[in-house]
C-alpha cells in the first residue's frame, strides 16, 4: 500500500507546495490494514495540508524514525523473551521518547499538520490493546480481546494519540486514557523539560469548529460517565462531502461515513456528526500544540496503560 505522499496531489497556496490525499487509498506500508475486507473500504473523507509533504515528513528518512523495529527503547524479540509470562505482557513493548526532531518550521499551524500528517500515516490499522503499531505479537501471545478477534498489530485511543504525537514532535502523552485526559502537565519535547497542554472551552455543537483546532484532543465519556475515549479534531485539515466536521481516532466502535457505508475499525478518519455519541457523550478539550502558558509543574510519572 502506498503512503501518504504518494497519494497525493499536488497543487499551490502562496509560495509553499500543499497536498490533499483520498485517505481510503492511503495506508503506511509496513502497517496491515485490520482485515481483508476492511482493506477494500474508500473513504469518502479527504486531507488537505497547507504544508508540502516534504516539510511534514522532515526527519522520518533518519534514525530512529525509520526503523519501525526501534518504536520501542528494546527490540522486539529481545522485549518477548525478557516479559514471557508477564502480568501486562498483552500490551506489548511499551514506546520509546523519541528526541526533539530538528524541524525545518515551528509556527503552530505547521505543527498541528505534521502530527495529523503522522496520523494519517496509520490509517487502516487494527484496533489491539497495544503500546506501538508496528510490534506483531508472536503466535500465542496473550491477547486482550478485542472485535477484530484476532491478535494483531495494532493501538488502542489513547496509545495512538499518545504515540502521533511522540513520533511526529517528540512529545510522548500519558498512555492511560484516564491520565491522558486529566493531565496537562506534560514532558517536553525528547522527555526533556515540560509544556502545559490547555483545557479549551466549548460553546455548543455549532462553535467546534471556532473552538477547537487541528490535532486538539476530544475526550469521550464511556456508559459509566468516566473518560474511555479520545480523538483527534481534524478542524480544516478534513475535507468531508457533507460538511461533517472530521476526527481521527482508532476505535472498535462501528460508525457510518458520508455515504452511510460501515467504517473499519481501527484508524479512520470519521464524522463527529451532532448525532452521535462523540458529541452526546462528549467530556472535554486539551490543546498541546499552541497552548499559552507561563507556569509548569513537573509532570507526574507517566502510566502505561490504555483506552
Amino acid at each position: 500500500m502506498a503512503c501518504v505522499a504518494s497519494a497525493a496531489a499536488s497543487f499551490t497556496v502562496g509560495h509553499a507546495e500543499a497536498q490533499t490525499s483520498r485517505p481510503g487509498a492511503t495506508v503506511r506500508g509496513d502497517l496491515p490494514s485490520a482485515s481483508e475486507a476492511d482493506a477494500g473500504y474508500t473513504s469518502p473523507y479527504d486531507l488537505r495540508f497547507a504544508s508540502a509533504q516534504v516539510l511534514l515528513d522532515a526527519g522520518f528518512d533518519r534514525a530512529p524514525w525509520n526503523d519501525p523495529g526501534g518504536e520501542s527503547d528494546m527490540p522486539f524479540a529481545v522485549w518477548e523473551k525478557a516479559h514471557v509470562g508477564d502480568r501486562d505482557a498483552a500490551w506489548g513493548p511499551p514506546a520509546r521518547q523519541y528526541p526533539a526532531p530538528r524541524l525545518p518550521l515551528t509556527d503552530a499551524a505547521y505543527l498541528r499538520e505534521r502530527v495529523i500528517a503522522v496520523a494519517a500515516r496509520h490509517l487502516g490499522l487494527g484496533y489491539q490493546h497495544h503500546h506501538v503499531p508496528s510490534w506483531p505479537p508472536p503466535a500465542g501471545w496473550p491477547w486482550r480481546t478485542v472485535a477484530a478477534g484476532a491478535n494483531g498489530r495494532g493501538l488502542d485511543c489513547s496509545n495512538f494519540t499518545s504515540f502521533v504525537f511522540n513520533y511526529a514532535l517528540g512529545i510522548k502523552l500519558p498512555t492511560a486514557v484516564g491520565q491522558q485526559a486529566w493531565d496537562l502537565d506534560l514532558q517536553g519535547p525528547g522527555g526533556a523539560g515540560c509544556l502545559r497542554a490547555a483545557h479549551v472551552p466549548i460553546h455548543g455543537f455549532e462553535a467546534l469548529g471556532a473552538d477547537l483546532q487541528p490535532a486538539d484532543l476530544v475526550f469521550i465519556r464511556n456508559r459509566s460517565g468516566q473518560v474511555g475515549h479520545v480523538v483527534m479534531w481534524l478542524g480544516s485539515v478534513g475535507q468531508s462531502p457533507d460538511g461533517d466536521p472530521l476526527v481521527i481516532d482508532c476505535t472498535q466502535s462501528l460508525h457510518r461515513d458520508a455515504g452511510g457505508v460501515l467504517i473499519p475499525r481501527g484508524v479512520q478518519l470519521r464524522p463527529f456528526r451532532r448525532t452521535s455519541w462523540y458529541w452526546r457523550r462528549f467530556s472535554h478539550a486539551h490543546r498541546v500544540i499552541g497552548a499559552e502558558t507561563q507556569v509548569c509543574s513537573a509532570p507526574r510519572p507517566s502510566s502505561e496503560g490504555g483506552g
